[in-house]
């Protein structure tokens, strides 16, 4: 067993809805003590409303969490926003400030919540034989390998975040920290009910089995297994019931 689950303390951002939120209620259910850091509000958990990519929200959230209570054992990072535009499109070449927003939010975000998560293991006393201190479980996507037309940005930013696991794994590794992330493919939340229908079916159409969207739940079962199998280290796992997007 890794991190035994309960009355450890799991740090969650996108925590207040889709898959962030599920874990949430997930590894509370399992025992474990969950702070949120959201931009929106999380009304079951104790909850900080942060901006991700802004250094100074982020500390000072964190800072509250450490001293609410007392530690942070798994850091997972679930915030991300997906907004799809072509890098040339029909009014010309994409904004700037477009790409650069994706990137603060899905990769700058993660980047800036692990190095704080990351440092608090760091001085805490490890939590089972092996000397493991914490993990840190990172969302990407599929996007990053097989990203389609109008998902540059979106694909930019979670192959960002697939490079980051093994060098921080290999960082964190002498302190007893594991760094892991999840590809999801394509997820029944909140952001998928804003698609039209037939995009839906078509996406749906790819997948080999089961024919159907992802559920949130899956990710926070994985989310646990993770954190309680200590040799998951340094890895991406893909959760999309095999799918593989083709060239469009």
């Amino acid at each position: 067993m890794g991190v035994e689950l309960k009355n450890k303390i799991a740090l969650i951002t996108g925590g207040a809805s889709g898959m962030g939120a599920e874990t949430a209620e997930w590894l509370a259910g399992q025992g474990m003590q969950i702070a949120v850091l959201d931009r929106d509000p999380a009304p079951k958990f104790m909850s900080w409303q942060v901006d991700v990519s802004n250094d100074e929200s982020v500390k000072t959230a964190i800072d509250a969490v450490i001293a609410k209570l007392g530690a942070i054992h798994v850091g997972i990072n679930c915030a991300g926003i997906a907004p799809a535009k072509r890098i040339v499109g029909r009014q010309g070449p994409m904004p700037l400030a477009d790409f650069e927003a994706v990137i603060r939010i899905n990769l700058i975000g993660t980047f800036n919540v692990m190095r704080y998560a990351a440092a608090q293991m760091i001085q805490q006393d490890p939590v089972n034989t092996d000397g493991e201190r914490g993990i840190i479980i990172n969302t990407a996507s599929i996007a990053a390998y097989e990203g389609q037309i109008g998902q540059a940005a979106y694909s930019a930013s979670k192959g960002g975040i697939i490079s980051l696991t093994l060098p921080a794994a290999r960082e964190f590794s002498q302190f007893g920290i594991r760094v892991m992330a999840i590809a999801p493919g394509v997820m029944n939340t909140p952001m998928m009910g804003k698609m039209p229908a037939e995009v839906v079916d078509q996406l749906t159409a790819m997948i080999p089995f089961p024919k159907r969207l992802g559920n949130p739940p899956e990710y926070a079962t994985l989310v646990q297994h993770i954190i309680e199998n200590r040799y998951l280290n340094g890895s991406v796992i893909r959760l999309d019931g095999g799918m593989r997007m083709g060239s469009q």
